[in-house]
């Protein structure tokens, strides 16, 4: 049973046991668990009588196969979201249906509800990778609220901080999604207590994001691998508010969902990459590369992620980025990362061809009057053919 420590897992724990079944968890870690929280999480675990838990690291997994793709395709849903967790349910999905597998388990449990994206993506991925293993989906089936789970839970005296169960936590390495009352409205904010990281920086401070064939690989200038990166940066510019919104759009499902999310790495990293990409890349480069993410995007949110073409795409997408390489120069202010400027070798700004709006070096003004003649010939035809009134070409 896949394991978070939340109320809608403890309540398919407890459940489960009740049924009779043999209840094995695992806690799929994509890089949004602290080592407290992971000990915390597995006394729950043996609190609630469960036959074993584990937890499976698979965040560096995650980066290699996921995150440096969204990267790479600049990829924000709708212009704001980072995809945090539909990109996290994927690869947890994977990671729970290769342990069900390992240990022989008869039946895979989760505990998405009937209402959102999550119970598509762990469905899918178990249904293509271990079609012979049952699907048991309590909270889904029995159309339970977060009421029913609280009372069910008191009323076995179990264990729980029903004072965390007001908001719906998803944390993972690329951002952390934040669910309540308010987000099943249109029109409430999300108060600031509901979010994990509270705002207390409010001195702006400068930093430099380096990065490698598309990928950070430095913060001020101290180097470490990707996932590294992106959580020292989190831990950095969290503080500020940074990467804070509230996601809407169309689900899976069909319907529309409202969910309030801080991703503050995840925002900057995209936001520097973007304009390191402004630079480095030719205009057609990314003008196909932003049509191609936003598929790329999509369809990974809508757990399309086995689709054979989004290989295809991954490999289109790796292959734009062999001159993304710089130094991007940032200063982070309270809610928002501010882009001051690049530094590469690649800049086709520095090409020595000519100063926008002040010099050119390869080209003179006769040439330009050609080139002007000829790039108007298109238009031009189309003015003169069909007209009663013929003007010379």
């Amino acid at each position: 049973m896949a394991f978070s420590g939340g109320l809608d897992t403890t309540y398919c724990a407890v459940h489960l046991r009740e049924q009779g079944y043999e209840v094995h968890t695992a806690l799929v870690d994509t890089g949004g668990f602290s080592a407290e929280e992971l000990h915390q999480t597995n006394e729950r675990a043996e609190r609630l009588g469960v036959a074993s838990h584990i937890v499976l690291d698979r965040t560096e997994a995650y980066y290699q196969n996921i995150i440096r793709y969204l990267i790479y395709g600049n990829v924000l849903k709708n212009n704001s979201y980072p995809l945090s967790v539909s990109a996290e349910r994927v690869y947890q999905s994977i990671a729970l249906a290769e342990y069900a597998r390992q240990i022989g388990a008869t039946a895979i449990a989760h505990g998405s509800t009937g209402a959102g994206n999550d119970q598509v993506r762990f469905d899918m991925a178990f249904r293509l990778l271990i079609p012979d293993v049952e699907i048991i989906t309590p909270v889904r089936d029995q159309q339970l609220s977060r009421e029913a789970e609280i009372t069910f839970l008191r009323e076995r005296g179990v264990d729980f901080d029903f004072s965390k169960a007001q908001y719906s936590v998803n944390r993972g390495l690329w951002g952390t999604s934040v669910g309540g009352a308010e987000t099943l409205t249109s029109h409430l904010a999300l108060p600031e207590s509901a979010y994990p990281t509270q705002v207390s920086q409010h001195q702006s401070t400068e930093i430099t994001l380096e990065f490698e064939q598309g990928e950070p690989v430095a913060l001020n200038g101290e180097r470490g691998t990707p996932v590294e990166i992106i959580q020292r940066l989190e831990t950095l510019a969290a503080p500020y508010g940074i990467g804070r919104d509230v996601h809407v759009g169309d689900t899976i499902i069909g319907i529309k969902g409202r969910v309030g999310f801080e991703a503050a790495a995840a925002t900057t990293i995209i936001e520097a990459h973007r304009t390191l990409e402004k630079h480095t890349l030719g205009k057609w480069q990314i003008h196909w590369k932003d049509q191609l993410a936003q598929w790329y995007g999509m369809f990974l949110h809508e757990a399309q992620y086995f689709d054979p073409v989004m290989r295809n795409l991954e490999t289109f997408l790796a292959d734009t980025q062999e001159r993304v390489s710089g130094i991007v120069h940032l200063t982070l202010h309270p809610y928002r990362a501010e882009i001051r400027g690049i530094e590469s070798l690649y800049d086709l700004m520095n090409s020595g061809f000519g100063d926008y709006g002040e010099m050119n070096r390869r080209w003179t003004g006769e040439d330009v009057r050609g080139f002007t003649k000829i790039l108007a010939n298109s238009a031009l035809l189309h003015r003169h053919v069909g007209t009663t009134e013929k003007s010379p070409v």
